[in-house]
């Protein structure tokens, strides 16, 4: 080799190693001036593009270096690493193929498969990749971390961790196995333990971004978003090229509802590395919860085409409100559980038993008066008969202290297990310990929810109810309770789950749970006297574009009248309020209602309203519920997927069906003629103060009565080896 070019080779190397990138860059294309096609230049080209993140310019360079000298294995090695980045994972697999027939023994590739298949959720067929990189190479420590985090993905948590203790003991000052162990250490609820990894990690190498940025993710993941911020500032110092960290402080601010500044960076993380993961449906998320829709729609046409081809580019929940595809909310679903919750086989096969009492058991995050399940439940655990059914609670998140319903629901069951700091694996263990026979997720894709845990298979038989209006995509979660407008028919295919149908509206109620016995007056909450009052209280992320267009008609057709909506936040009421006035209405026909601590107060001032209108594609759910249970008139639209489906599951539950439209033009028609016609509005509210007390909306005895019905079907169904299979008893 020209003696020039070994120097200025061994010294780019140098000056990658230790991350002074530009200028290994300067001296590697100074070699391609002296030798075009010199292979080692053109590959170490490919690493400096790749440590900047810039992945398809790694790809040229790699392609090069391989069309100079074709049977380098470590070139064909880097080439999948760069396909794996781009999500070209198909390819990146052939690439590692072909550098292991160059080289068997070549352990890398191996390992970069495993890697690769572990991104396909393929945890368990990556295991055997791990095992042949280690009997190559017994001290490559790479291979015992990775081994370590599909091990974890699948739930062997202890098999998991000697992995990287063994990464740590072949190399202690491995920074990627500390990180690993603390990830891992998270996910068991080991707080004190899993900081102290990441803290070992950043003082064996305080210069290493990405060790901040994951630092910065367990404080996110532990609700302690300013250090989260500090830790992602740090990583960003360190590099600013370095989108995952960019993003991850863009997290920490949305959760402390600082959304602004959280699209800002949400944009830089996406203009660093367009395909981290789940970043777009989180910026979109940002963007709906301030009634921000500037190029809005371009953004959902990317992620929804996106979200088409399986990509991980939003969680499910947030898809509920761009979407009213049933079919696309399915495969979000599917994508999501596969990377975030595959199905583990970490416990034994969940066997049947037969008890005298069938001992059903609710999982859920929300038992307080803070959380639409916890305020709508009571009722239902209280009516359960004791006779046929042993009722079990599993906590899974602390209740606000001094949370009065949180005592009531507390008292409604047989059995009310905390289980917030034990593992979910370890809570799937309480549960079979417990010969559980129904587990009931009442979180679905929602926050803090238990569906890890039915990933374990907590009991023979799980369903999905209440929390979560949409399929969860699982296979190990066997039902979903809904009614046939929620799901009719042609959408069965839409849900993994098989359905059990309820005979009128999914939605229960605690009749409790009332309206303040007090003469409310509109000037209490700064509504005019004299003016048709429409409302939403909805929150701001399911309210659209379109839906605002609506709305700006209807109040232009209807000159006297006054839109009554949530306050939710400061720039969502600047941002609504702009969009209203380029419309044509002013400001001033704007109410915005602030939160009230009192539920009774909450329901009670809905009466001063003349007429609730619906959301779409996310209907109102609870807050529908709560207009008509204080007689107030609800419009809704009727969607394809179920969450735009509720309003019309309600109303004709409540007798009312003549209030669900087909099509915008005819809602937006039918709440013209209402504000417009003072008779037939009184007539309508005439008719659902009067159905409150005959129609079943409201009847939670009988509600009670017929869930009940469906949970002795499916127990009985499993005792006798019956396949899982829709339920309609009714």
């Amino acid at each position: 080799m020209n003696q020039q070019i070994a120097y200025l080779l061994n010294q780019s190397i140098q000056l990658i190693q230790t991350t002074r990138l530009n200028e290994a860059e300067r001296l590697l294309k100074q070699v391609i001036k002296i030798q075009p096609k010199n292979s080692d230049a053109l590959c170490f080209l490919s690493v400096v593009a790749a440590y900047r993140f810039e992945y398809k310019e790694a790809l040229k360079w790699i392609e090069k270096s391989i069309e100079s000298a074709p049977n380098n294995a470590i070139a064909h090695s880097n080439k999948g690493n760069i396909l794996k980045e781009l999500g070209r994972y198909s390819e990146a697999i052939i690439s590692y193929d072909k550098a292991i027939s160059l080289e068997p023994s070549f352990v890398e590739p191996y390992s970069n498969k495993g890697n690769t298949l572990q991104e396909l959720g393929r945890y368990s067929e990556s295991l055997s990749f791990y095992d042949k990189a280690i009997s190559l190479d017994p001290n490559f420590v790479e291979s015992y971390c990775n081994k370590g985090n599909a091990l974890s993905e699948i739930g062997f948590y202890e098999e998991a961790r000697s992995y990287f203790d063994q990464a740590i003991s072949i190399n202690p000052n491995y920074v990627q196995a500390w990180c690993n162990k603390g990830l891992l250490l998270l996910k068991i609820k080991a707080f004190s333990d899993a900081f102290s990894c990441f803290d070992r990690a950043n003082s064996i190498d305080p210069n290493r971004a990405e060790s901040w940025a994951l630092t910065g993710i367990f404080f996110n993941e532990t609700g302690l978003f300013r250090e989260a911020l500090r830790c992602f500032e740090k990583s960003i110092e360190l590099n600013p090229q370095y989108g995952v960290a960019w993003g991850g402080k863009a997290y920490a601010l949305a959760e402390q509802k600082e959304y602004e500044l959280a699209i800002e960076f949400y944009e830089k993380a996406l203009s660093l590395n367009s395909r981290l993961e789940f970043t777009l449906g989180f910026m979109i998320s940002a963007k709906l919860a301030i009634a921000d829709w500037d190029n809005f729609e371009e953004r959902v046409r990317v992620l929804i085409s996106r979200a088409a081809e399986s990509k991980r580019v939003i969680v499910p929940f947030t898809a509920l409100s761009i979407s009213d595809l049933p079919s696309l909310h399915l495969k979000i679903a599917e994508t999501y559980v596969t990377d975030k919750c595959p199905a583990k086989n970490a416990l034994p096969l969940a066997q049947s038993k037969e008890h005298k009492k069938i001992k059903l058991a609710y999982f859920s995050a929300d038992f307080h008066g803070q959380h639409p399940v916890g305020l709508l439940t009571p009722e239902l655990f209280e009516l359960h008969d004791r006779s046929s059914f042993e009722l079990y609670a599993f906590s899974l998140k602390k209740a606000p202290d001094g949370d009065l319903l949180h005592e009531r629901i507390k008292k409604g069951f047989d059995h009310f297990i905390e289980v917030g700091d034990k593992s979910v694996l370890e809570i799937a263990k309480l549960s079979r310990e417990l010969e559980i026979d129904i587990a009931v997720d009442l979180g679905g894709h929602t926050k803090d929810s238990g569906t890890e845990i039915m990933s374990y298979r907590a009991a023979p038989i799980q369903v999905n109810y209440l929390g979560y209006p949409g399929t969860v995509g699982a296979e190990f979660i066997d039902y979903i309770i809904a009614d046939k407008i929620l799901i009719p028919p042609s959408s069965q295919q839409y849900f993994v789950e098989k359905i059990a149908y309820l005979p009128n509206s999914y939605m229960v109620d605690d009749s409790k749970r009332v309206p303040i016995d007090k003469l409310l007056i509109k000037s209490d909450y700064g509504l005019p006297d004299g003016k048709f009052i429409y409302c939403c209280f909805n929150n701001g992320f399911k309210f659209n574009k379109k839906m605002v267009e609506s709305w700006a008609r209807i109040l232009l057709q209807v000159p006297e009248s006054i839109f009554w909506i949530s306050e939710n936040n400061s720039a969502f009421k600047k941002n609504i309020t702009e969009e209203f006035s380029r419309l044509g209405v002013v400001s001033t026909r704007l109410i915005f209602a602030k939160r009230v601590d009192s539920i009774e107060e909450h329901l009670a001032r809905y009466s001063l309203a003349d007429l609730f209108l619906d959301t779409h594609p996310y209907n109102a759910h609870t807050t529908g519920l709560d207009a008509l249970k204080s007689g107030t008139p609800v419009i809704t639209c009727l969607g394809e997927a179920f969450a735009g489906r509720v309003g019309a599951s309600l109303l004709n539950a409540i007798g009312l069906p003549e209030l669900v439209m087909d099509s915008r033009e005819s809602y937006e028609r039918m709440a013209i003629e209402l504000g417009r016609n003072p008779e037939k509005l009184r007539s309508l509210k005439h008719r659902l103060m009067l159905n409150k007390d005959t129609m079943p909306l409201f009847d939670t005895r009988l509600y009670v009565m017929n869930i009940e019905q469906l949970f002795k079907e499916m127990y009985r169904r499993h005792l006798e080896g019956q396949p899982v299979e829709n339920i309609d008893c009714f």
